[in-house]
């Protein structure tokens, strides 16, 4: 049964109880990431594994205010609303209801900035507000969550066409 989550703005991502942030270098450049990211959230399950299925609840075009439904594999399921898009650097959105228990409130952004080298530079945050025994669940899964999140990191850049080599340094 979904639970309806405290609405939360966009400073919650800096001041959320429990915020797990990654960091990451892609070889393709923020506008095909964000493209990637943004315009068909059924792709998702191709380059986050452990997404089962996602999508957009309402018609295109989209942009603040649409809503997306996504259940991860282990039967997890969010209803999101975007709060943030802001192409090609910045895509955020909250958790309106889930079905995981001990949730108050959760916000997720991705945040792309230029590489040196013609890529993309990306942070992604969790925050989250939770019961105890969730938030210290998120601290020791942190660990794991960092491995799914590099993996699916580097799917979304293979994705994208950063399958060419890198240039020499």
């Amino acid at each position: 049964m979904a639970k309806r989550l405290r609405p939360v703005s966009a400073e919650f991502l800096g001041t959320a109880p429990a915020r797990l942030v990654f960091t990451a270098r892609l070889r393709s450049g923020p506008e095909a990431v964000f493209r990637e990211l943004t315009e068909d959230a059924s792709t998702m399950p191709l380059w986050f594994r452990e997404v089962r299925s996602a999508a957009y609840t309402g018609a295109p075009p989209f942009g603040v205010g649409a809503g997306r439904s996504v259940t991860l594999r282990g039967g997890a399921h969010f209803v999101e609303r975007v709060v943030a898009w802001r192409e090609p650097e910045r895509f955020v959105y909250r958790v309106e209801q889930t079905s995981l228990p001990g949730v108050r409130a959760w916000m997720e952004e991705w945040l792309l900035a230029p590489g040196a080298d013609g890529g993309a530079v990306l942070r992604f945050t969790i925050a989250a507000d939770a019961a105890p025994a969730l938030r210290a669940a998120l601290r020791l899964g942190r660990p794991g969550v960092a491995r799914a999140v590099r993996q699916a990191v580097a799917r979304l850049d293979e994705r994208c066409g950063a399958a060419r080599p890198r240039p020499p340094e």
